[in-house]
């Protein structure tokens, strides 16, 4: 009932509620900070790993950017969404264009790192990335066009907009599913990094679960997508290191058009999208400095 900003605030307003109890306060630093964390995580591989002579780890650093880039922006859509509808509506064109790289991120490593071993070279395995990017643009324009339905059509919108983030999501982890099922099997991948990918995927659906349906859970969904994240990111290094020398032998070495490539090219055409989307966002007219005093005294 209380501790909303106001919808015409000027960005030094929302950046200074950065620092007061608001409805987005938490959604704010609950990304802000992990992006720090994964930045620094990333810098920390580049290094390590000397990734600029290794391709190896190429894949491995497309989905670090990509889960430093998702909380970032993020933060800023809901920093500044009060700016104005327009600026909320941009905001989150951003926001989805991140997460629908985040996924791309994510299945570039999983076809690299985390495939089952009998599945390797099969031919899911060679249509994998392919499918996960056009997956990825796909999300990024059903996440858009989701705003647009929004006042009128609130709960088809929430629909639209869940089905554009739970259907790559669903598709990116067939290799994990199968990996973690229950199974007495030898044949396929058994190892201890099974256990954290069993973590990972609990907390993706507990994510999508919380999906603003309980109470104001908002803030919930944002602290089980990025733990979700920060032990995918564990899973994926962990096997990453230890099936390193059987995928060198097994499977052809990543190159650019395997890796890299298919990360740019998905970036620029939801970039384009976004961008696209953003020039049909409604426009308000700015308030003059009387009127945006007369708001802010009457809120």
């Amino acid at each position: 009932m209380s501790g909303y900003r106001h919808p015409r605030s000027s960005a030094t307003d929302c950046v200074l509620s950065l620092f007061q109890m608001t409805n987005e306060t938490l959604n704010i630093w609950t990304h802000f900070l992990p992006t720090w964390y994964f930045l620094w995580k990333l810098l920390s591989v580049v290094l390590l790993y000397s990734a600029w002579r290794d391709s190896y780890t190429w894949p491995l650093l497309i989905y670090l950017i990509s889960i430093c880039l998702y909380p970032l922006a993020s933060t800023c859509a809901h920093t500044f969404s009060s700016m104005s509808a327009r600026a909320r509506h941009i905001g989150f064109f951003w926001d989805y264009g991140a997460l629908s790289f985040y996924s791309l991120g994510s299945a570039v490593a999983y076809s690299h790192y985390a495939f089952p071993d009998r599945w390797i070279d099969s031919p899911f395995h060679r249509y994998f990335l392919p499918i996960a990017m056009g997956n990825s643009i796909l999300c990024t324009g059903l996440a858009c066009s989701s705003r647009f339905p929004e006042s009128p059509r609130p709960r088809f919108s929430n629909a639209l907009r869940m089905l554009a983030f739970a259907y790559p999501y669903l598709f990116d982890s067939i290799p994990l599913f199968y990996r973690v099922r229950p199974s007495r099997c030898l044949c396929c991948t058994n190892s201890s990094t099974n256990v954290l990918h069993v973590y990972h995927i609990g907390l993706a659906f507990l994510t999508g679960f919380l999906f603003d349906y309980i109470g104001h859970s908002h803030q919930l969904f944002h602290v089980c997508a990025i733990l979700g994240s920060h032990t995918q990111m564990q899973a994926l290094e962990e096997d990453m290191r230890m099936r390193r020398p059987w995928l060198l032998e097994k499977f052809p070495p990543v190159t650019f058009s395997s890796s890299v490539g298919p990360a740019l090219l998905c970036l620029l055409i939801s970039v384009s999208i976004i961008c696209l989307f953003s020039s049909g966002a409604p426009r308000t007219r700015r308030a003059t400095p009387r009127e945006a005093n007369h708001l802010h005294l009457t809120f």
